[in-house]
């Protein structure tokens, strides 16, 4: 359900602002609508009610079902009225955190923290517990062997509204683990407008220094290519064949002679790299047609950023860290370009609505690695050896969503809202090629000062490498929702969900072998060079003759591996049917129920496609079809005008993601971790209770304290794996978990008019502030079982897991603080944001060694925005400073005084500069 929130007689369920708008509007430029000065700690006024609808009339949600009866003073403010612990970031909130993505304006909510590429973790839970909606219905994930949808791809600009409930209620999916995020996209305006606008800026580990990069195509900036990543044409023609690429009539040489050219192999020094820039446009207009209005909007944007990051990579081979296995130095260059379009269409019609709403979203990485290592002298291989490691990828993420709603009220009664969704989304990483050359420093060796490449053939370490992956993934969603008012006061939700998700996904991976018979001189060669036709189809030199090569393969060539460890090709589906129950009423003066149950039966299967035409030996499936009743309720009581209390309890499940059923390597850019699937994984259920104290002492200000209970039955956890010398993350289920903790918010607006006649005459002080308390523990017994595929050996959850060790993802304290300075009569506010993070863990350590986990630390921002008007038109002015303190991000294990980075670098601090311009 979609409307804007004017306190009348209904509201939506899940309206509850974080940090209310001001009602001049900051969130657009030039609207002067004077807000109210903080009230008094007492009674509202028929004013401040007035103020408080004014001051949150911009926001727009959309969610399946779910209206309620607003009655008496419980009107006052949205957020007390929702029978649901929720969160909603309007478009002046978002506006205010200055962040370009909604991921980041979504790390500012009470519980909430970011990881990673933009994966948003519940009160510590991973996101594989968070549920992702796009105006009410559900997305697909560009993410390989993922179904949760990384939400820093969706810019803040085309968003409208961000809601986040932690407490389950039926009209949801069950697949509530930590809480469902909904982001409703911007809908048409009453007034036309055109917004123009652009950015720039820079980082200072980035900016003007040092960085690497490969050429690619002459149109990588624009985040496309110009077709000069197409699978080359002997690859195609083999693909297609069904051969395995070590069947006797397979042409390997000229298969290899085609993937490696200085285009894509040759990375380059840039000792002064780029700004970051971009630019969008938004439009919208109405029209009123007889009864009926009609609204187009339409907003497109692009950006490009760099990024640099001086990483270092240790491994250890002793339990109690003491000594180093690994211990890589690596620079790391990405370009990421996102180009956005938004267009929407909506018709309203006497109280009667529908809309439709268009989304393209394309997200490409360009990336460059670099790494040097002087192997310790305490290392299980290659000790006292140099290595350099070079890397190049092209990662382009896509995804296209179309959706229909429709909001019907045929009788005074009775509402009924339709929505139906398509969405695809797409991940390509064409040519992920990998380089390792070696420098013996041996002073016996004829060839001991220079690196070299040998290809696997045993004379000295060096490989080459390539991959291959591709992911498509297709959701039809459709819903009916019908609310139907039983009595005043009282209202009953019937509604029907399904969604279909189908997925295949494929990689390939290669490597290069080398052979004996090509002088050791060759392999000094630079990538681009050693993989050359002429090189792969290296003619034998006794007897001297021409093979004709590629056409006649050389027998002394280099040839092609096929590495990829398991199928290369998966298909998976969840298919869902539910059906649920709800009931709304304002029971006695002050006493709001709202209760319920969803029925769900869904089925869920990860099986490899057979694309050889020789049997291979498969992993196994993974078929679920399970049904589940989800019960859920909530009370809400008012114990004093302006104070209530709020207790909860539901039972809402986790499903498996694509990534971790499916037994398939995947390298994250992100994280620089390689991730493995176990299709033996099974449903986690989740059994919640909480409740929660809240008082709202003034308009648009408030205190609440509350407390949550969880109990995970199977959790999904991740471990890590040594695989040689390089480590990969794994899952399987531990058998049981609790998690348990506090939540603190707090919002308060101080009057500074008193202040003075000048600067401060118009001028409120802004402070909004939140703490999340929290604790996890793992329950693991000492005959539990555990199936961790592909180590079928291993029986026990004992080992890979710990008795009462801490969920991965789970910080104990999360913090965030905003205070700033606001002007009530026009667009100027000044934010200082504060955040912080306590340490949480990332990954079960390898071979009994302590657990990997990461330090986030505090991280301290500002933000300005500025309006001034430009020829009769309104101009707005953002300028931004992120991480002023310049954190460092770490990933490691300790042991005592013994420290392991597996990523150690600087982040450095971003600044930008932007502007746009409203007609």
């Amino acid at each position: 359900m979609s409307k804007p929130l004017p306190l009348a007689s209904l509201l939506l369920i899940s309206t509850a602002l974080v940090a209310p708008a001001t009602a001049m509007a900051q969130s657009e430029p030039g609207t002067e609508t004077p807000a109210p000065p903080a009230a008094d700690p007492a009674a509202e006024t028929p004013a401040d009610v007035a103020a408080e609808e004014a001051a949150q009339e911009e926001t727009d949600v959309s969610i399946p079902g779910a209206e309620i009866v607003v009655t008496g003073r419980r009107n006052a403010n949205i957020e007390r009225t929702a029978p649901q612990v929720v969160s909603v970031l309007g478009a002046a909130d978002i506006a205010r955190t200055g962040e370009g993505n909604i991921a980041g304006a979504l790390g500012r909510v009470t519980g909430l923290s970011v990881v990673g590429n933009g994966f948003v973790y519940v009160r510590g839970l991973g996101d594989r517990y968070s549920l992702a909606l796009l105006n009410g219905s559900p997305l697909p994930s560009p993410e390989p062997l993922k179904r949760v949808v990384p939400l820093d791809i969706f810019p803040s600009g085309i968003i409208a509204s961000s809601l986040v409930q932690k407490s389950y209620s039926a009209n949801f999916p069950g697949e509530f683990g930590g809480g469902v995020i909904n982001l409703t996209t911007k809908a048409v305006p009453r007034d036309p407008f055109l917004t123009i606008g652009g950015s720039i800026g820079g980082n200072s580990e980035t900016t003007g220094q040092l960085g690497y990069t490969y050429y690619g195509t002459g149109s990588d900036w624009t985040g496309f290519g110009d077709g000069g990543r197409n699978l080359p044409s002997a690859y195609r023609a083999w693909r297609a064949s069904g051969l395995r690429i070590n069947d006797p009539s397979v042409n390997q040489q000229a298969i290899a002679g085609q993937f490696v050219t200085a285009r894509n192999a040759l990375v380059q020094t840039n000792n002064d790299m780029p700004v970051n820039w971009g630019a969008n446009i938004t439009g919208g207009k109405s029209w009123t047609i007889g009864g009926t209005e009609i609204g187009l909007i339409a907003t497109a944007g692009y950006t490009s950023k760099w990024r640099t990051r001086d990483v270092t990579q240790q491994t250890a081979n002793a339990l109690d860290l003491s000594s180093l296995n690994t211990n890589i130095n690596r620079v790391i260059t990405d370009n990421r370009v996102v180009v956005n379009g938004l267009l929407g269409l909506s018709a309203e019609f006497g109280e009667n609505k529908v809309r439709w709403t268009s989304l393209y979203i394309r997200d490409t990485i360009k990336q460059a690695r670099l790494g040097a290592e002087d192997r310790p002298l305490t290392a299980d291989s290659n000790p006292g050896v140099s290595f350099q490691y070079q890397d190049t990828a092209w990662y382009a993420r896509q995804l296209i969503d179309t959706q229909f709603v429709g909001e019907f009220q045929p009788f005074d009664d009775l509402d009924i809202d339709v929505r139906a969704s398509y969405a695809n989304s797409q991940r390509e990483a064409p040519f992920e090629l990998s380089f390792l050359y070696s420098r013996s420093n041996s002073a016996t060796d004829p060839f001991g000062q220079f690196f070299t490449n040998t290809l696997n053939t045993g004379q000295r370490p060096g490989s080459a490498s390539i991959a291959f992956s591709d992911l498509n993934e297709n959701l039809y969603s459709a819903g009916i929702d019908f609310t139907y008012e039983i009595a005043p006061g009282i209202k009953a939700v019937y509604g029907y969900a399904y969604s279909d998700t189908n997925r295949v996904t494929e990689r390939r991976d290669f490597l290069f072998q080398g052979n004996n018979d090509i002088p050791l001189a060759v392999s000094l060669l630079r990538p681009d060079l050693l993989l050359s036709q002429a090189v792969i189809c290296f003619p034998p030199l006794n007897p001297p003759t021409d093979p004709n090569c590629p056409a006649n393969p050389s027998p002394t060539g280099i040839s092609l591996v096929d590495s990829t460890g398991s199928n290369p090709t998966f298909r998976a589906i969840l298919r869902n049917h539910a059906a649920y129950f709800q009931i709304q009423a304002d029971l006695l003066d002050g006493l709001n129920v709202n209760i319920g149950a969803r029925y769900e039966t869904a089925v869920e299967r990860v099986s490899a496609v057979q694309v050889y035409t020789v049997n291979p030996t498969l992993p196994p499936d993974t078929n679920f079809n399970r049904n589940y009743l989800l019960p859920a309720a909530t009370i809400t009581y008012e114990i004093q005008p302006q104070m209530q209390v709020r207790l909860s309890a539901s039972k809402t499940i986790a499903r498996p993601q694509f990534r971790e059923l499916v037994f398939q390597s995947y390298y994250d850019p992100d994280t620089n971790r390689s991730f493995q699937g176990n299709p033996q994984l099974v449903d986690s259920q989740l059994y919640n209770a909480e409740g929660r104290l809240e008082w709202y002492f003034a308009p648009e200000q408030r205190v609440s304290i509350g407390g949550f209970w969880k109990k995970i039955k199977n959790p999904i956890e991740t471990y890590a794996s040594f695989d040689g010398n390089s480590v990969t993350t794994r899952f399987a289920n531990a058998p049981e978990a609790t998690l348990y903790g506090a939540e603190f918010e707090v919002q308060k607006h101080f009057d500074l008019s008193g202040w003075g006649d000048g600067f401060f005459a118009t001028r409120r002080g802004v402070f909004i502030g939140n703490y999340t308390w929290s604790n996890s523990k793992l329950k693991v017994g000492a005959d539990d079982p555990v199936k961790a595929f592909p180590f079928t050996g291993a029986t026990l959850a004992s080992q890979f897991f710990r008795d009462g060790a801490p969920l991965t993802g789970q910080s104990d304290h999360l913090v965030n603080v905003e205070f700033g300075l606001e002007d009530t009569e026009k667009l100027s506010q000044q934010t200082i944001l504060i955040s912080y993070a306590s340490d949480r863990i990332t990954r079960r350590g390898p071979s009994g060694q302590p657990d990997i986990f990461e330090k986030p630390g505090i991280q301290v921002d500002f933000v300005a925005r500025q309006g001034f008007p430009l020829f009769g038109k309104e101009l707005e002015i953002k300028f931004e400073a992120r991480n002023i303190f310049g954190t460092k991000y770490k990933e490691l294990q300790q042991n005592g005084d013994n420290t392991i980075y597996y990523n150690l670098y600087k982040t450095g601090t971003t600044f930008s500069l932007g502007g746009s311009l409203k007609f």
